[in-house]
């Protein structure tokens, strides 16, 4: 495994940023950051009561900013998943910075602070154990890595508010594209007795696991597999169809809505479809979508132009 990382940087036209991360997401790149300048500057002032001082220049540096980065192995295999990735976004011209492993993680450290989310979440780096959480909350600790996942941006937090209220003590979740794990490690620290995750980025695995490990919960409560649930019948099938009481999707628009279709037999009787990560101009899309899949859309958040679903069988 490569030493260093490319850290590649797209900048996009904030009007055609879900077309490009819906194009680097259907070409197989699970994790993206998009740096927005509002949806930092709201980052900032939510948190502003957890931070020691704030980085002025990087605010100035956010300034009408739109842009969208992932990252590779700095390597030949690296150089030949970016071409991978960037097939049909030959317009714009990708930034590339090398970085070693553990300034990747350094980066991140110095502004990333504990996130209250929700009414009992309060997401804390791994770093930072150790610290008192807030009374009535639970914490969840987290290394950010190189699979992406923090809780920092909305798509996670509206999933995480829905998932709070929804969960009952005991019930199965699974975890559709799970990424750093976050949303199903969550629902075990909140009372879910196992959850399953699934993720195409064969990384996700590790570090969906240590974060689990982090949490106190081991590979007898959490399971993690690489694949396609909608092209692999035999993955499918290993995900306890019938018996998950909780089916979280926090992806894309465009992955959400085939989803739709097969969410409903991975799902207990009386189970419940969150969706998160649809952007603005999309919802009515994922909403048509769950409905013709025999749901009922039962609670409808939005904010900073992204939605969130909680669905229902009809």
């Amino acid at each position: 495994m490569s030493d260093t990382w490319l850290e590649v940087t797209l900048p996009v036209p904030a009007e055609r940023l879900d077309r490009v991360c819906d194009t680097l997401t259907a070409n197989g790149m699970a994790g993206l950051v998009v740096e927005e300048e509002g949806e930092f500057l709201r980052f900032l002032e939510q948190n502003r009561q957890y931070w020691d001082y704030v980085d002025e220049g990087l605010a100035q540096r956010m300034k009408g900013a739109s842009r969208v980065k992932f990252y590779v192995p700095d390597s030949e295999e690296g150089q030949r998943k970016l071409r991978q990735y960037l097939a049909g976004l030959e317009e714009y011209e990708p930034q590339t910075v090398s970085l070693r492993e553990e300034d990747w993680a350094t980066s991140w450290q110095k502004y990333y602070q504990p996130i209250p989310v929700g009414k009992r979440v309060y997401i804390v780096p791994d770093w930072m154990r150790g610290e008192p959480a807030p009374e009535g909350r639970t914490p969840l600790y987290l290394n950010p890595g190189l699979t992406f996942g923090t809780g920092a941006h909305p798509t996670t937090q509206l999933c995480l508010e829905l998932l709070e209220e929804a969960l009952r003590p005991g019930d199965r979740v699974l975890d559709l594209g799970c990424g750093s794990g976050i949303l199903a490690v969550a629902a075990l620290a909140l009372g879910a007795s196992r959850a399953v995750g699934v993720d195409i980025d064969p990384k996700a695995a590790d570090v969906a696991l240590e974060n689990a490990a982090l949490n106190g919960i081991g590979p007898d409560r959490l399971s993690v597999y690489a694949g396609d649930v909608l092209a692999d019948r035999k993955l499918a099938a290993r995900l306890e169809p019938g018996r998950n009481r909780v089916v979280l999707a926090n992806i894309v628009a465009d992955v959400i809505i085939p989803l739709s279709g097969a969410a409903g037999a991975l799902m207990a009787a009386d189970g419940v479809f969150l969706s998160s990560g649809i952007i603005e101009g999309r919802q009515d899309e994922v909403r048509a979508a769950l409905e013709a899949a025999g749901f009922a859309v039962v609670r409808h958040l939005e904010r900073g132009g992204w939605h969130a679903f909680q669905a229902e069988r009809a």
